[in-house]
């Protein structure tokens, strides 16, 4: 493939044409904050959070959207880029639950990490704030739509699975939120609860359920280890406390992984001496059930009895 030569914060570099400017900024080992950017989701710059300078450029241009091109020169951080990205966050807190010290997502969440990096704290205010309803229906995901910030990325992902799609945004402007089928609660929706928008959630909006309260992102020990009920393998990650698993949790797909229920069940039952009772879903809703019924192995072992 060809190759363009171009400067970023005063050094050249020569990256493939199809790359984008914050994928060059990677290869120098210079990592451009971003919320909605996932480098295997579609592409939208919706955050911008990272824009950088582009020599000629009328305007501020985001960098996960922006293709290089020959003789670019890029600045990435300076005092009026860093003023516009404080800014942002200022907004993005001003609509968002003050409640960091007790958030299950705190030690992990992007907002956090960069409201830290760039000094930003919350405001006390009168001002409007969206409606944000918790949806505790589903056993497997937990969702607080008060925290999102409307990335988007649990859209795309959701999307990427043909048979899927249940995410998308609804209403328009203030009162935009992202909604399950027509707005119903997960357990309700079509839904399949493959944790796909669990994984690639910035914040604390969209949760594992089951590993809600057992410990803290930092004290816990993580395992990643791969799932053996299909030819997938799909990812997922153990969460061990004094050297004992006690919860278990999917990792972003790979290429090609959708995840699923039935994986993320198998795992926890194969490494977690007290997993949780599994449920599964019945007339739009979900009832307690049995190993060999969650796992679709009810059938085989009622023959090999026999």
């Amino acid at each position: 493939m060809k190759k363009v030569n171009l400067t970023i914060n005063g050094e050249k570099i020569q990256v493939p044409e199809n790359y984008t400017i914050i994928e060059a900024a990677k290869e120098m080992g210079i990592n451009i904050p971003a919320l909605c950017y996932d480098p295997d989701l579609d592409k939208v710059g919706a955050c911008r959070i990272c824009v950088v300078k582009v020599e000629g450029a009328r305007n501020l241009v985001a960098s996960c959207t922006t293709p290089v091109a020959e003789g670019m020169v890029v600045t990435t951080e300076d005092e009026d880029l860093v003023e516009t990205r404080r800014e942002i966050l200022r907004l993005l807190l001003d609509n968002h639950p003050n409640d960091c010290l007790s958030c299950e997502k705190a030690g992990e969440c992007k907002l956090q990490e960069y409201a830290y990096k760039y000094d930003v704290k919350f405001m006390e205010h009168d001002g409007a704030r969206r409606n944000g309803k918790i949806d505790t229906s589903n056993p497997y995901i937990y969702r607080d739509d008060s925290k999102c910030i409307l990335c988007g990325k649990c859209v795309r992902t959701c999307g990427e699975v043909a048979e899927r799609r249940v995410l998308s945004f609804g209403e328009r402007g203030f009162n935009t939120h992202i909604v399950a089928d027509y707005d119903n609660a997960l357990a309700e929706s079509s839904c399949v609860s493959c944790a796909r928008c669990v994984t690639v959630c910035p914040v604390g909006a969209l949760m594992d359920k089951r590993a809600i309260g057992k410990v803290r992102s930092w004290e816990a020990e993580k395992q990643e280890v791969k799932c053996t009920v299909c030819e997938y393998g799909c990812d997922f990650e153990l969460l061990k406390k004094n050297n004992k698993v006690i919860s278990v949790r999917a990792k972003k797909p790979g290429e090609g992984r959708p995840l699923c229920l039935k994986g993320r069940i198998a795992v926890d039952l194969m490494y977690n001496e007290e997993a949780e009772i599994p449920f599964v879903k019945k007339d739009d809703g979900f009832v307690e059930s049995t190993w060999e019924e969650a796992l679709g192995l009810d059938k085989i072992i009622s023959k090999l009895q026999k």
